[in-house]
């Protein structure tokens, strides 16, 4: 199946019935009086989390939905019938956002979570409504209102703990599959991952965790070189950035470079991401002597000595249980923080929201880069208030 993780979509609402102008005629009941019924509200559209979907691709081929109308009310005080309300599944981590005012309507997070996004039209009147001790044959009834109409845009943004970064052939779909039971596909070629893969660490403990592979990076992926940063939305809900670093790149580039080349794209998607803990892994320790690891792991201390620096083996295994302590670790540390302190809970969700206008921005093609000063080289927490981008994404769902 096709992965696709944006889609626009409309959806209408059901307009109301209207109500009946109607009077009672029975044999033997002189000037019965109106007995026109109200019309049916409309149907509403939702829509609904499903943990069994993890594409948008049906919104490719299905972007109308619309629900029922109500019927009109008749005589004999008759309301009409509701019209049924549309409930639309979407993969769960949806966020749905209205085209027209940019707002986030909301995230569908949990599994059978649903969200209005189109409300009914109001049923009409019918003239009984109106009946009064100075107007006892109304004429007057009301038309049912009609439903809402609206343009959404969905993206999917998967939910885990920790996204994986990293050159193309770092081995971050080996390490994946060696630390969790996912099977990403492996291949000795640069852009063998296509689609974001999920997979669930030490699923058998309390202190399990997801991790995200994200397709590689590479310089220029802001302006769309290689796969860009079309995925980079899915390292939007993460707790723990793990860059996984190749210590023996096949086209003998530096290391530590490419260390930059890769944080420098993801800065310039978004700022934001500098905020968040980041994991430096050294993969591949079984292709270098041990002097030559330690003069690389020496260099990234320098660079980055605010940083812990690990180094592994996705191939041998080597280092792996130490890595998935440490990560197990940072993130139940971050979710307890965020539990127990209501500032770090805020600043958590203010950061997410930050990360949020830069996925909006992308999407519609406001790119604004990064300066230079906005780096995560040596971890330096520098303040930036002109990193706005010209697009404002309002949460309505607080």
């Amino acid at each position: 199946m096709q992965f696709i993780d944006e889609a626009s979509i409309s959806v209408e609402a059901g307009k109301g019935g209207a109500g009946c102008l109607s009077f009672r005629r029975e044999k033997y009941v002189a000037k019965g009086g109106p007995d026109g019924g109200d019309g049916g509200d409309g149907g509403s559209v939702w829509l609904m989390a499903d943990e069994a979907l993890n594409t948008l691709i049906d919104f490719r081929f299905q972007p109308r939905y619309r629900a029922k109308n109500g019927q009109p009310g008749s005589g004999r005080n008759k309301t009409g019938s509701a019209g049924e309300d549309m409930i639309v599944k979407v993969p769960v981590g949806t966020t749905i956002i209205d085209e027209g005012t940019r707002e986030v309507l909301g995230d569908l997070l949990i599994h059978g979570k649903q969200l209005k996004v189109a409300a009914a039209g109001y049923r009409g009147l019918g003239n009984t409504r109106f009946k009064s001790s100075t107007n006892r044959a109304p004429r007057k009834t009301t038309p049912g209102t009609p439903g809402e109409l609206r343009k959404l845009r969905l993206q999917l943004k998967l939910i885990a703990d920790v996204g994986l970064l990293g050159m193309p052939n770092a081995g971050k779909s080996t390490l994946l599959s060696r630390v969790s039971a996912s099977k990403p596909k492996i291949a000795d070629y640069p852009f063998t991952t296509l689609v974001p893969s999920l997979g669930v660490v030490g699923g058998d403990s309390d202190r399990s965790l997801v991790m995200a592979d994200i397709p590689g990076l590479i310089e220029g992926a802001a302006e769309g070189a290689g796969l860009g940063t079309r995925f980079l939305r899915h390292v939007a809900r993460t707790r723990v950035l793990l860059h996984l670093v190749d210590v023996a790149p096949l086209d003998e580039t530096d290391p530590l470079d490419n260390v930059g080349l890769i944080e420098n794209e993801l800065l310039n998607y978004s700022a934001a991401f500098a905020e968040r803990p980041v994991l430096v892994v050294l993969n591949k320790l079984d292709l270098v002597s041990d002097a030559e690891l330690a003069a690389v792991r020496e260099e990234f201390l320098e660079v980055y000595p605010q940083r812990e620096i690990l180094c592994i083996s996705a191939v041998t295994g080597a280092g792996l249980d130490a890595m998935v302590n440490r990560l197990q670790d940072m993130v139940a540390e971050l979710k307890e923080r965020i539990a127990a302190d209501e500032k770090a809970a805020a600043a958590d969700l203010e950061l997410q929201k930050r990360i949020g206008n830069d996925v909006m921005a992308q999407s519609l093609g406001v790119v604004a880069p990064a300066s230079d000063d906005d780096l995560l080289v040596g971890d330096e927490d520098e303040d930036d208030e002109d990193d706005d981008h010209d697009v404002e994404v309002v949460y309505t769902n607080e």
